[in-house]
C-alpha cells in the first residue's frame, strides 16, 4: 500500500532507538524516506540507524535530549543540512513515570512535562517554521496514548501530557493550515516493545482484557503513524487516532 510512498521525503523521529519509534523510522526508510533518527541514548541511536542502513535505508542518527529547545533546533538544522529540507516530524520521545498521585514529586512532574509536552511543542514549532519557509507543506504527528482518553492508575501526570498533545494538534490547525501543514496525533494502547516485555505478565494481561485478544505490535502502531503522515491522509488534520484493539471501548483495568 505504501511502497515508496515516501520517496523524496525527509523526516525526523524522536525517541527512536528502539520500540515504536524505531519501527516507524524503519518503515519510513523502507518506503523511500530519508530519516533523522533521534534517541537520548547515543549507543541505541547509532545501533538503530546502522540496522536501517544495512537494510538499504537512508538514515542518520542524531543523539540528544528531545526535550531541550537548543538541541531541537540543532536537530532540525541537521535534517535540512544533510537532506536539504524537512517534510515530516514524528514526536515520539516521551517518558512514563508511574507513581501514586499522593506521592508524586515536583521533580518527576517537571521531568514528564518537559519532555512529553515541551519537547513535542518546541519540535513542532521549529519544524513548522522550516516548513513555512519551504512553502511546500508538511506533516506533524504527536504520540498520544489511550491514557489521554481513559483514566489509568498511577499515571495522572503522564495522562495530562497525552491529552494535552491531542489538544495541541487541534489548536495548531488554526496556526498551520494556511501553510498546508497537517497536525495529528495517534494514541497507542498496550504495545509489545522491549520496555513492556520486561514485565513477564504484560502480554498475557493485555491479551485477556483487549477485545481483539492481543496487544499491539510496534508494526501495528507504525502502520498507523505512516498513514497519518502520508499523502493519503492529506485532508486529515487536528485529529487523534486510537490504536488499541478496542480497549478504550470497554476499558477494563489491568490491575
Amino acid at each position: 500500500m505504501f511502497q515508496q510512498m515516501f520517496a523524496g521525503k525527509v523526516a525526523i523521529v524522536t525517541g527512536a532507538g528502539q520500540g515504536i519509534g524505531f519501527e516507524i523510522c524503519r518503515q519510513l526508510c523502507l518506503q523511500g524516506a530519508s530519516v533523522v533518527l533521534n534517541d537520548v541514548d547515543e549507543m541505541l541511536a547509532d545501533t538503530a540507524a546502522d540496522i536501517i542502513k544495512k537494510e538499504g535505508g537512508s538514515c542518520i542518527d542524531f543523539a540528544g535530549d528531545a526535550g531541550d529547545v537548543i538541541f531541537i533546533q540543532q536537530m532540525v538544522s541537521k535534517a535540512v543540512n544533510v537532506f536539504g529540507k524537512l517534510d515530516i516530524i514524528i514526536c515520539n520521545a516521551g517518558i512514563t513515570l508511574f507513581a501514586d498521585f499522593f506521592d508524586y514529586t515536583e521533580e518527576a512532574f517537571t521531568k514528564v512535562m518537559r519532555l512529553n509536552l515541551g519537547g513535542s511543542f518546541f519540535l513542532a514549532q521549529a519544524a513548522a517554521k522550516q516548513m513555512k519557509q519551504q512553502g511546500s507543506g508538511g506533516r506533524i504527528l504527536f504520540m498520544s496514548s489511550v491514557v489521554g482518553h481513559q483514566a489509568h492508575k498511577n499515571l495522572a501526570a503522564y495522562a495530562i501530557t497525552k491529552a494535552g498533545l491531542e489538544m495541541l494538534a487541534k489548536n495548531l490547525v488554526i496556526e498551520l493550515s494556511e501553510y498546508r501543514v497537517t497536525v495529528n496525533a495517534i494514541a497507542p494502547g498496550a504495545t509489545l516493545t522491549e520496555r513492556t516485555l520486561h514485565d513477564k505478565d504484560y502480554e498475557a494481561t493485555w491479551q485477556r482484557i483487549t477485545p481483539l485478544g492481543k496487544p499491539a505490535t510496534a508494526t501495528d502502531i507504525a502502520n498507523a503513524a505512516l498513514f497519518m503522515v502520508s499523502d493519503a491522509a492529506g485532508h486529515i488534520t487536528g485529529q487523534s487516532l486510537v490504536i488499541d484493539g478496542g480497549w478504550t471501548s470497554v476499558s477494563p483495568s489491568p490491575y
